[in-house]
């Protein structure tokens, strides 16, 4: 009679263990981190109108946000060892809440680039601090556990990007849409606790000694992983960054149903990443990879040849399944590389992501300001087919020992 009762026993106390905890603090940055970046990719038509600037100084915001972030990234190697790899979670996530709301209430337009490139810094911050903290979790776990995070962080741009779209068809301006995200950003900030990881596996923030004994060698090892990371985030940003706007000015939707295809694209990669782990532990990293190259080619060329809004929706709805798995998979392997200096090899794996968010921001920005928001997407479908040459490097990495590799030593 007492037996069924004690059988649910092991699973509570796995939720409750300090491992279980860690990866939901994780999970809450991510989540904060996709909701901000939402908050600010689907506001730029509002706040482009609202202080009257030209679609090219849109681009150029986006730019610098990118530039931010990169700075932002290495010094989170800073903040890191100054406060401790939780509390610089913490701290960028506040000063993420804030520079929304400095980018909502911006009184003009230099204070408002101020605010783009401080919102920036603060998402590199995250970056490094984040996905360090992953890579840890993900050691201790012994088994593929990174997209999960990444789900976190696409379900919370859902929310976001709803958000917007529901406070736009109420009439509201930029200032106070952004406030909203920024309060929601501000609520999953105040969640985050420091949970003790057991000392087995290899430390997720080692000594100054472990990263500065980070040569070149990593550059050449990261080189696979950084082109799919570029490539990825060429699109990420494309869709990101210039979907609500491509649906408002070319395929001429309504500012309340144009944040949809960025919505659309975040549901299909909450539904992508809420299944790669499980893949990965299926086919493996190399047939996800090139299964997903396919995929996000195909869905690229439809959005850029979609006639109207529902089927642009459609498509980036299937760029997002595509994609979902190519940043988490990518992240996770480069942490395998050196497990005793994760944010090390990390903060450089994210100079290809910047690159990528610049190179997609910007040329999509600039080839949307001269009216080809069309070849603007079709350009990075024919890029990321170039991925499938990278996929065996992912079957070498999944082979690495990971869980038992010794901190990198001089």
């Amino acid at each position: 009679m007492t037996a069924p009762l004690q059988t649910p026993a092991p699973r509570r106390a796995a939720r409750r263990s300090p491992l279980a905890a860690a990866r939901r603090t994780v999970a809450t940055v991510f989540a904060a981190q996709g909701a901000a970046v939402a908050s600010v990719s689907t506001t730029v038509p509002a706040v482009k109108e609202r202080l009257s600037l030209s679609p090219l100084t849109m681009t150029v915001l986006v730019v610098a946000v990118a530039l931010s972030a990169g700075i932002g990234s290495f010094a989170g190697l800073t903040v890191i060892r100054r406060l401790g790899l939780v509390a610089a979670m913490r701290a960028a996530v506040v000063s993420t809440a804030a520079a929304l709301l400095l980018i909502g209430w911006a009184p003009s337009r230099p204070v408002v680039a101020v605010s783009y490139g401080l919102f920036g810094m603060a998402l590199g911050c995250i970056d490094v601090s984040a996905n360090t903290r992953a890579s840890a979790v993900e050691r201790h776990y012994g088994r593929s556990v990174f997209a999960s995070f990444y789900a976190a962080w696409s379900a919370a741009g859902v929310a976001a990007a709803l958000l917007t779209a529901a406070t736009a068809r109420l009439g509201w301006p930029a200032q106070y849409t952004l406030t909203a995200q920024a309060g929601l950003v501000l609520a999953l900030a105040l969640t985050v606790r420091a949970h003790p990881l057991s000392p087995e596996a290899p430390s997720a923030v080692p000594g100054r000694e472990e990263t500065v004994a980070l040569g070149r060698g990593p550059w050449a090892e990261l080189a696979p992983f950084g082109l799919v990371l570029l490539v990825a985030y060429v699109i990420d940003s494309t869709v990101s960054s210039w979907s609500t706007l491509y649906l408002h000015q070319t395929l001429d939707t309504a500012l309340s149903l144009a944040p949809l295809a960025y919505a659309a694209y975040q549901v299909g990669t909450v539904t992508g990443r809420a299944c790669a782990d499980r893949l990965v532990r299926t086919i493996g990293p190399a047939a996800v990879i090139r299964a997903a190259t396919l995929l996000t080619a195909t869905a690229m060329a439809g959005l850029a040849a979609a006639p109207a809004w529902p089927y642009a929706v459609l498509a980036a709805a299937c760029t997002g399944l595509g994609v979902s798995a190519l940043v988490p998979l990518c992240l996770a392997s480069a942490g395998r590389l050196r497990p005793g200096a994760t944010e090390a090899v990390l903060a450089r794996l994210n100079v290809f992501n910047y690159i990528g968010v610049l190179a997609g921001g910007a040329a999509s920005g600039i080839l949307g300001s001269a009216g080809h928001f069309r070849l603007a997407f079709a350009i990075p479908a024919a890029l990321v087919l170039a991925l499938l040459a990278t996929a065996r490097s992912f079957r070498l990495a999944a082979q690495a020992p990971s869980l038992t590799a010794p901190a990198i030593s001089r």
